[in-house]
């Protein structure tokens, strides 16, 4: 067995996933990598690719400013539900409901600090049928967006976004291989990802020297991170790690996990 596969083998009780593509050799690490997960938050990434897809097609602005509110329909019945703001993890456009906010500002607060509230409004003004459309549209198999956040009408009756590690790195990889609208679009939405506020797995234990672009995504037993690692002086790797069965109240353990992988395949790679 490999360090990685040592290292995963311990946690006989989790589901770990990995997917890793390396941009120079074109080599791939893939360990339980189509194993199918809700992806949390990682599917806020999808989200920012639709709306930068529709200011391609001039269907959209990146200054039109939407306004901020806190009512969103069902998929179900469109039933109207609200976020609960003590579940977000970015709470001050709940204090500006009536104001408005571009969709630049939106997209990067629904990006570096994972706001499930601007997640919803720019799904509900871009249309989540055209994020999972668009998904598709890039040949990139089993991702599949299809509701709001915090939709627990369509939760309940298993209704439900879903990724795997191998399909998030083939995501990461069209935008590292700037493959996803055009090079400078790509280069925008890397540079968002950059400034992700929450680092405690993929880059944790990485040297500084490494940038890494990504996104996490953590929901009750699900703990996941997908992103873009820039080493020093070599082309980037896209890597995605995806957990299940960390309890929620363990969260360190399952960011340490995360952690120690990235390190594992850094090493490895570099």
């Amino acid at each position: 067995m490999t360090e990685l596969e040592t290292f995963i083998s311990q946690f006989i009780d989790k589901s770990i996933g990995v997917a890793v593509h390396d941009l120079q050799t074109q080599k791939e690490i893939l360990i339980n990598a189509d194993e199918i997960m809700h992806p949390a938050s990682t599917m806020k990434v999808p989200v920012m690719m639709e709306v930068f897809h529709q200011v391609h097609e001039n269907l959209l602005s990146m200054d039109e400013r939407l306004t901020i509110h806190n009512s969103f329909k069902s998929i179900v019945d469109e039933s109207e539900f609200s976020l609960d703001n003590d579940d977000d993890s970015e709470y001050t456009l709940y204090q500006r409901i009536g104001e408005t906010e571009s969709v630049r500002e939106l997209t990067r607060l629904m990006i570096v600090l994972s706001s499930n509230l601007a997640s919803n409004l720019l799904m509900e003004k871009v249309g989540t049928a055209h994020v999972n459309a668009f998904i598709k549209e890039l040949g990139i198999l089993n991702m599949e967006v299809i509701r709001g956040l915090e939709d627990k009408k369509a939760y309940r009756l298993n209704i439900n976004n879903s990724a795997s590690a191998r399909s998030s790195t083939s995501m990461m990889s069209l935008i590292a291989e700037e493959k996803i609208i055009s090079n400078d679009i790509c280069h925008e939405m890397i540079q968002i990802m950059l400034g992700q506020e929450f680092n405690e797995s993929i880059p944790a234990f990485l040297p500084g020297s490494a940038k890494v672009a990504h996104k996490t995504g953590w929901s009750g037993s699900f703990f996941h991170d997908t992103g873009i690692v820039f080493p020093p002086n070599r082309k980037p790797y896209a890597i995605s790690i995806f957990t299940h069965g960390f309890p929620e109240e363990a969260e360190n353990e399952a960011h340490t996990c995360m952690a120690q992988i990235s390190k594992i395949i850094y090493d490895e790679i570099t």
